[in-house]
């Protein structure tokens, strides 16, 4: 009697927040280029298709590699539409439809699927969210951006309590275990660190600490605030691209600095072992 092999299915990576300017389309394509580096096969799936920053940036990437004729590593990609339709439920019902489509279509070569979000509470963020092997929550480090994760008393920075998006976290992690018993890693990163140790930084940093023991999240120190990013991003280029794409940048130590929290990010992410060798 043959033997049946299983199906795998890809680890799943979400990109979500709800507040625009964290440095979530910069954390997404440095985790896309960064895990095929590693050897994965990846895929890519952008629910922002109408403001398509994934799309664009895969695009711009794609553009590159034909006009230079360089090889750069590319993963396969859907972007996801919001439905027309007038009717909520049929509405939620096309687009679960859609995002099933695209996550099937990938997921058939992929050892890695990156989901890119909406920066606004929408059906598709929320079943997106739902599928997370791993959450990633890029914030600014600010309580600005703190208040997104919870409600802050101003005048002794405790936790009142958890946001609308944390919130809504917690029932993803309610719909994925009720999927197939899964369980969310929920990341919050730290972007556009400072590098001196201001009070707000040590603040921010220590309120975060309490709530990732309350609502359950691991944070990360993420992306300095860093040129180099902005320079690389139109050609949809990453620091891991700089030294096969020749554009004229020496790497600098801001630079070597920039590629450590780069792979320090891509080491947090719990995933399988690759299967191909590495390409960098």
């Amino acid at each position: 009697m043959a033997s049946v092999q299983a199906e795998v299915k890809p680890a799943v990576i979400v990109l979500g927040n709800e507040k625009g300017g964290s440095g979530k389309s910069t954390t997404a394509i440095h985790i896309v280029i960064g895990l095929l580096r590693e050897g994965y096969r990846v895929g890519a799936i952008d629910l922002d298709a109408r403001q398509g920053t994934l799309a664009g940036t895969l695009a711009a990437r794609q553009h590159f590699i034909d006009s230079k004729n360089v090889p750069l590593p590319m993963p396969t990609f859907q972007s996801v539409f919001r439905s027309t339709l007038d009717n909520r439920l049929e509405a939620e019902e096309d687009e679960r439809s859609r995002f099933d489509a695209a996550f099937k279509a990938l997921a058939e070569n992929a050892d890695i699927i990156v989901i890119d979000c909406p920066g606004a509470d929408t059906y598709l963020s929320r079943y997106g969210h739902s599928h997370a092997d791993t959450l990633i929550t890029p914030i600014n480090d600010s309580f600005v951006d703190f208040s997104m994760l919870a409600k802050v008393d101003p005048d002794n920075h405790d936790i009142v309590k958890p946001s609308i998006y944390s919130e809504m976290v917690w029932e993803a992690r309610k719909n994925r275990f009720g999927m197939d018993r899964g369980k969310i890693d929920w990341i919050v990163m730290r972007n556009r660190l400072a590098s001196s140790e201001a009070r707000n930084k040590r603040d921010v940093g220590e309120s975060l600490d309490l709530l990732a023991k309350r609502i359950g999240f691991r944070t990360l120190k993420g992306f300095g605030e860093r040129v180099i990013f902005r320079e690389l991003y139109l050609q949809g280029l990453t620091l891991m691209d700089v030294r096969e794409a020749n554009i004229g940048i020496a790497m600098g130590l801001s630079h070597v600095a920039a590629r450590t929290e780069v792979r320090a990010l891509l080491a947090a992410i719990k995933k399988p072992a690759p299967r191909l060798e590495l390409v960098a």
